[in-house]
This record gives structure tokens, sequence and C-alpha cells, in this order.
């Protein structure tokens, strides 16, 4: 549901000039990031944002998770 606040872990995978977010409980988000976390790239993070459409997550926080 689009508003809904989400703390999801999984692998962070570049898509292009973007990052995407390929989901522990399957599926994947496309990830609107002020800071670039080229150094998770590839590896299993815990993101924390906002659903701000289908499939778009506005990211708070990308940690390694």
């Amino acid at each position: 549901m689009i508003g809904m606040r989400i703390d999801e872990t999984g692998t962070l995978l570049r898509d292009g000039g973007g990052f995407r977010l390929r989901r522990d409980r399957g599926g994947r988000y496309l990830l609107e990031l002020y800071r670039i976390p080229v150094d998770l790239d590839d590896r299993r993070v815990r993101v924390i944002g906002t659903l701000v459409g289908p499939d778009l997550v506005h990211a708070d926080g990308v940690s390694p998770a």
C-alpha cells in the first residue's frame, strides 16, 4: 500500500544509474536514494523507507544486514 513504511532485507543490485533491492521475501523494489551506497553493491542490506509507488521505495537508509 502506498505510504506504508517498509523495513526489508535483501541484496542491493545496481540497475543502470540506480539501485534495486532483491527482497529476501521475493520480489524487487526500485530505490530512490539521496546517497549512493556503492560499497554495498551486490551485498545483503537492510532498507528502511516509504513505499511511494508500485515497487518504488523512497529509502531513508541502507545499511549492511
